[in-house]
């Protein structure tokens, strides 16, 4: 078996602010390196590292101490101050860094942060070189002390973000046809706070945003894609013709139909492909889904001849795929969608504006646009574990899964897996029994937690 990193997970380094691996020394420590690792794969000197963050109370001081690190080898850290993931991803490839890294743990609470470090592609680090890193880090740790947590001193460039407002506008070539629509948003107090305002003016599109606000602890609070229904209330209530909610780093969107129903990550995929396919758009015939992709889905595509490729969860297995296989649109049920003709890093700002296109070029509600879709039922629970044996080395897990999957045959699936980024087993059960689901979902979860717990 090939060896994987321990320290990254699917997004980077993922935990609790002030806690191993988030605590000062590990911080420090970590982003010197990446300073030595990257030093040894590219001749190019001083080497330059693009920094951004999103809006936790912790986020500024991971970042100076990262910096601090990553300047101690005599790097030339350039600072973007909050930005979105996909923004450093952007400035990364689009200025010549050599690497990019996003202080934020995305989706989670304030408590937690993370380190996402990008290639000089914007395209998340390979895990040989996660695991060289890691390698790095343990010899460091025993051989420089002398790498202290004094916070380095950071100074944002406005011209960095505003750099990136300009590329998106950009991609909404004739803003009158989309400034018609009104639009709903939820920032979720995080990172798009700082990009949304001035993208809508500078297109002319009519917004009203909520939960733009951040404190520092506020982030994806009751708000954003994993809590969109205020969202899509206020979708109904205003009349507008769409609603959208970000994450805190702004890489997931989910959003809201007129009528003020949710549609998710796989609502957008099957709005989206047969449209890219009646115009020859649709690159290797398919789209690129997960384990989590809802069987309704996959059994939709394929009624308009439309294949389904499935990868493990994370948005760089639906990246790697998609490349793999000539493909250009894939995407979670999360949110995070790619469309590698534009962006190889998954955009939820990007996802808003090729769905206001979408809703432009074809005179079509979001509603007429998924109504073809009926998603199984679906129960996805989470389950707090204090270890991660394999699943599949557990006789109770593996049995109950198996008798899920023996009475549901082809009508259903499911998935059980470990959380790359929290100490939780996720459980997914789908079929066409809404009974069933939840009876099933919930013995496996039992027999998790049990054994787990």
């Amino acid at each position: 078996m090939s060896e994987k990193p321990l320290l990254f997970g699917t997004d980077g380094v993922r935990g609790v602010a002030g806690h191993y691996p988030l605590d000062r020394e590990t911080v420090g420590k970590l982003g010197l390196a990446v300073a030595a690792v990257l030093e040894r794969a590219t001749a190019e000197r001083p080497l330059r590292i693009l920094l951004g963050e999103d809006t936790r109370e912790s986020s500024g001081w991971i970042s100076r101490l990262l910096a601090a690190g990553l300047r101690s080898r005599g790097v030339d850290v350039v600072y973007t101050g909050v930005i979105t993931t996909p923004g450093v991803a952007y400035l990364t490839r689009r200025r010549g860094f050599v690497a990019g890294v996003m202080v934020s743990a995305s989706h989670n609470p304030y408590q937690d942060n993370g380190i996402k470090i990008l290639s000089s592609a914007g395209t998340k680090l390979a895990e040989p070189v996660e695991l060289e890193i890691e390698r790095e880090l343990n010899d460091a740790r025993s051989g420089l002390e002398s790498v202290a947590t004094v916070e380095a001193s950071l100074t944002a460039d406005p011209e960095l973000r505003n750099d990136y407002v300009e590329h998106l506008a950009e991609l909404l070539p004739e803003p009158r046809r989309a400034a018609r629509f009104r639009v709903v948003v939820d920032c979720a107090h995080g990172s798009t706070t700082y990009i949304i305002p001035a993208l809508a003016k500078k297109l002319g599109i009519d917004v009203c945003i909520l939960n733009a606000e951040p404190n520092g602890r506020n982030i994806n609070l009751d708000c954003g894609s994993l809590h969109p229904e205020r969202m899509a209330r206020e979708t109904k209530a205003q009349n507008a013709d769409l609603g959208v909610a970000f994450d805190g780093d702004g890489d997931r969107a989910i959003f809201a139909t007129g009528e003020g129903r949710i549609a998710d990550g796989d609502h957008v995929l099957y709005a989206m492909a047969p449209f890219l396919k009646r115009h020859g758009a649709l690159q290797g015939g398919a789209v690129v889904g997960t384990l989590m992709t809802n069987l309704g889905l996959e059994l939709a595509l394929a009624r308009q001849g439309i294949g389904l490729k499935r990868t493990p969860v994370g948005d760089k297995y639906v990246l790697e795929e998609m490349l793999r296989s000539g493909i250009n649109l894939g995407g979670e049920p999360s949110g995070h969608i790619i469309f590698s003709d534009i962006s190889l890093a998954g955009d939820g700002i990007i996802t808003l504006l090729e769905v206001l296109k979408l809703l432009a070029e074809t005179g079509q509600s979001l509603d007429e646009l998924v109504r073809g879709l009926q998603p199984f039922p679906q129960v996805i629970r989470n389950v707090p574990v204090r270890e991660k044996p394999p699943l599949e080395s557990i006789p109770e897990v593996e049995r109950a899964v198996a008798d899920c999957r023996r009475e549901f045959g082809t009508r259903g699936r499911a998935v059980v897996r470990y959380s790359g980024t929290e100490r939780v087993a996720r459980v997914m059960v789908e079929a066409d029994d809404a009974e069933a689901v939840e009876r099933h979902a919930a013995r496996i979860a039992g027999v998790i937690g049990d054994v787990l717990g």
